[in-house]
């Protein structure tokens, strides 16, 4: 046989052998495929746990994704509350009739600022000339509506809904349209309010009631309070000129080149042709700043870490369970390859259908949840949109943590010994020794960059975090193994427990590190947001005791304070009043008093005080919580009593005054003598001013304050109460308002540390309850030996407990000191540019539940429903 002949044979043998060997390698995949399916649906209860871990991170971040996008509406999909289905264009008049720029989307403008020339609005002709079309005019604009809890602001739309070109700009669900001046149709949300169709309902506070004739819905905003009526029907003045528009009907589109025409006559217009084109395309408002990715990364990679270390002790439950099965294909031939596919396959299989499951009930929960935000919160509405690219990769992110989650236990099912599997004896799979020197490097290098970063931007702060992170799971094995040598010293149930995790560590480190990782970051979250919070307080001290209300007013006259002080007697009847001053000109206007510390020894910004209290001896009683002669005496004699004393410099406050609304236009500053007393509580600051004060400056005072301890009367305690008060008086005066002084901080701290104790609640728990079971399964022999030398059911429940106690003990202090660290550095970094220098304030409570609370809750739960039956162990002689 020639050479050429036998190298075509081997060429042929080779390709027939590669042939063969790729046929069985998918013949070995698809039976380790069938295996796992199998074992799937036999261990139910294992299988939910691993599905619900893996799925459901991809659940909630699919419906937020898809809440986002359907909700980020672009300028094409609002093009139907904008233009309708009909018309090509709509033109909105300007305050003046100069020229000006706009986007393409025909939503943003600037024209120059002419405060002296005032042409006069725009005709119906006028501006179908200009646009070479048919054009009817509409009206955008709010007004005051009467409903069952009194008066309260919607929108108006003043457009002919029958007309072609106003068709279509909101919807008839019930009822018919407006055809007359007297009535008017409402959207869905304000029957919530009581306002029911062929009812009455008066628009502004002077206004005759319209007949509700329909209801229409908003194409984008199913949840808006919205009033639509025929044009000039609600408001015959049009107080703001950028309120009125037109919907026009032209020959041609209207072009780029002819809206440029229109803007150099001091009309905005937005074009169908020109949002349709991709010129408009740019100017969809969904850029994201430079830092967006990398936040994105860092949260996909702990989310991804941590599904990893929580699902890594189910897996391992699994193969627990599976050891018998495995050692049987095993003996009968299969070799390590076979069995790693095998427990590969589990985690193909989980993750596969926990990371569809998730984008499949994710995206219905994001569709679900825009549906009720847009009613409810009144968001905008378009479309079910899905970022599919982005959520496929969700969905790959799920199946790749369910596949490294179970590759641990793969490795580990590949090196067991199957005669002493099959003999019921213990497997003596050989560890590997922990080696921590790359892990103290990491941890060393972390640390110090966490530091290093800690004066600067938080995104550094969390990505320095993320390496000291990463560092302790690799340290993590020395840590569980060095943690046996107290073991010696401790009670047996905690003894046996200890031992018997250091000896499997496979599942230990996972659980460890898994509640590590919660812990640290609750209490980072936890430092970095009181401190945050707190620092807030400081530099934002209240102007009066908390549930003070302050009813007040500018530029108004005797007679109009005279009635908003009757409204306000009414509102507030069986309260005590307390009378305020305020500072006027010559003409009558208000000015308003502002004290900034001069002398720059404050850390960081100095306070800044605008229209504080111009009073008597009564008003300082109530700003005190008490009468304090000494202070009423220094307000006696002219000075000023001030309760934040870095507002003093030489026995003195600076005080300008300006007048209301223009910072630039005022007097001063003046030096005015001052003392410092103790106000009602911590967390206020401020000052109060006498009179001799103002008129020092060549002002007069005028009473127009009202001053009430709101919260000790029992009045107005709900901020939606004020704000209907505040309505109230504003029909008196458009210058009136309301303000009640309340500090939100404790709130907002207790709400963060709420959301993170919920979080860890769950992470912390769940994996401390996979591991438990596991280590349950694994000390089975042990424990039924112990029941048999007479040992009691309560030892057996103190073993199953000492076993959660100690994993999720040792996590959560190690937790605790990394995120000391770091929570401590992203403090440092949110805090230092409000006080000129960081500061760390440290929820001691929270901190004790976390990290003392949550292990013995998990060693009470571990204890309480742990099984003290004892089994037969199955001997092999």
């Amino acid at each position: 046989m020639s050479a050429s002949r036998q190298s075509a044979s081997r060429q042929s043998a080779s390709r027939q052998g590669a042939s063969r060997q790729g046929a069985f390698r998918l013949s070995a995949l698809r039976a380790a495929l069938r295996i796992s399916r199998r074992d799937a649906v036999r261990a139910r209860g294992r299988t939910a746990l691993v599905m619900v871990m893996i799925g459901l991170p991809v659940l909630v971040i699919t419906a937020l994704l898809t809440l986002s996008n359907t909700t980020d509406l672009t300028v094409r999909e609002e093009l139907p509350s904008r233009l309708g289905p009909t018309a090509d264009a709509a033109v909105y008049s300007q305050s003046n009739r100069i020229p000006i720029t706009q986007d393409p989307a025909g939503r943003l403008t600037h024209q120059a600022i002419d405060e002296v020339n005032r042409p006069p609005k725009w005709t119906d002709a006028e501006v179908a000339g200009l646009i070479g079309g048919r054009v009817i005019p509409f009206y955008l604009y709010t007004v005051e509506a009467r409903l069952q809890d009194g008066f309260d602001s919607v929108d108006l739309l003043e457009v002919d809904l029958r007309d072609r070109l106003g068709a279509g700009l909101r919807t008839l669900a019930d009822g018919r349209l407006p055809a007359t001046p007297q009535e008017i149709a409402v959207t869905p949300a304000l029957l919530d309010r009581g306002v029911r169709v062929g009812g009455d309902l008066q628009l502004t506070r002077r206004g005759e009631p319209k007949r509700v004739v329909g209801v229409v819905e908003h194409p984008t905003r199913p949840g808006v309070l919205e009033v639509v009526g025929l044009y000039g029907s609600v408001l015959p003045t049009k107080t703001d000129p950028q309120g009125n528009g037109w919907l026009a009907d032209t020959p041609a589109p209207v072009t780029w080149q002819k809206v440029g025409e229109l803007n150099q006559a001091g009309l905005r217009v937005a074009s169908r042709a020109v949002i349709e084109s991709p010129r408009a395309e740019q100017y969809d408002y969904t850029h994201s700043s430079p830092d967006t990715a990398l936040w994105l990364a860092i949260g996909v990679l702990l989310v991804v870490t941590e599904t990893v270390l929580l699902a890594g002790p189910a897996f391992a439950v699994g193969l627990r369970r599976r050891r018998r099965e495995l050692a049987t294909i095993a003996a009968q031939g299969g070799s390590p390859g076979h069995l790693r596919a095998i427990v590969l396959a589990d985690g193909l299989v989980l993750g596969g259908v926990a990371a569809l499951a998730g984008v499949v009930l994710g995206i219905g929960a994001g569709a679900l949840a825009e549906s009720i935000a847009a009613r409810w919160l009144d968001w905008r509405s378009g479309p079910i949109d899905v970022p599919w690219a982005q959520v496929l990769g969700v969905a790959a992110l799920g199946l790749v943590s369910a596949l490294v989650a179970a590759m641990a236990p793969a490795v580990r099912a590949a090196r067991q010994s199957p005669a002493r599997v099959l003999a019921g004896r213990p497997d003596e799979v050989r560890e590997r020794a922990a080696r921590p020197l790359a892990g103290v490097v990491l941890l060393v290098l972390g640390v110090a960059a966490t530091i290093f970063v800690s004066s600067r931007r938080e995104l550094l702060v969390v990505a320095a975090s993320t390496v000291v992170l990463f560092a302790l799971i690799m340290l993590t094995p020395w840590l569980v193994r060095r943690s046996a040598r107290p073991a010696a010293r401790l009670p047996l149930p905690a003894r046996l427990s200890i031992r018997d995790a250091t000896r499997h560590r496979a599942r230990t480190v996972s659980a460890v590190a898994a509640v590590m990782a919660a812990t640290m970051a609750a209490v980072t979250v936890s430092l970095a947001y009181t401190s945050y919070y707190a620092t807030q307080r400081e530099r934002f001290l209240l102007d009066a005791p908390e549930g003070t209300l302050t009813v007040s007013a500018y530029d108004i006259d005797e007679p109009t304070w005279s009635r908003l002080r009757a409204v306000t007697g009414e509102k507030l009847r069986g309260a005590s009043l307390v009378t305020g001053l305020e500072a006027v000109d010559g003409g009558g206007h208000s000015m308003t008093p502002m004290i900034q510390h001069v002398s720059g020894s404050c850390a960081g910004e100095c306070p800044v005080y605008y229209d504080v209290p111009i009073g008597d001896d009564r008003l300082l009683a109530l700003l005190q919580g008490r009468r304090d002669p000494q202070a009423a005496a220094a307000l006696a004699a002219g000075r000023a009593v001030v309760f934040d004393p870095r507002l003093i410099s030489g026995g003195t406050i600076s005080v300008s005054w300006s007048r209301m609304g223009e910072e630039r236009s005022g007097k001063g500053p003046f030096r005015v003598p001052a003392v410092v007393a103790r106000p009602a509580h911590d967390g206020q600051g401020g000052l109060i001013l006498p009179p001799s004060a103002v008129t020092s400056a060549g002002l007069k005072t005028a009473e127009r304050r009202v001053y009430v301890r709101s919260v000790s009367a029992g009045l107005l305690r709900d901020q939606e109460e004020v704000e209907r008060f505040n309505r109230d008086l504003q029909a008196v005066a458009r210058t009136a308002f309301v303000n009640l002084t309340s500090d939100y901080t404790e709130e907002k701290i207790a709400t963060v540390l709420a959301v993170a104790l919920a979080g860890s609640v769950v992470l912390v728990l769940g994996g401390t309850f996979a591991a438990t079971g596991l280590a349950v399964a694994d000390m089975r022999r042990d424990l039924d030996t112990l029941s048999a030398v007479g040992g009691r059911p309560m030892t057996r429940r103190l073993v199953v407990a000492a076993q959660a106690g100690y994993l999720a003990g040792l996590g959560a202090a190690v937790g605790l000191v990394a995120g000391a660290v770091t929570g401590g550095a992203l403090s440092w970094s949110m805090t230092a540019e409000w006080l000129g220098g960081g500061t760390i304030v440290v929820p001691w409570t929270f901190l004790a539940v976390l990290v003392l609370g949550l292990p013995l809750l998990a060693a009470l739960l571990s204890g309480l429903f742990t099984r003290t039956r004892m089994e037969q162990a199955r001997r092999v002689a």
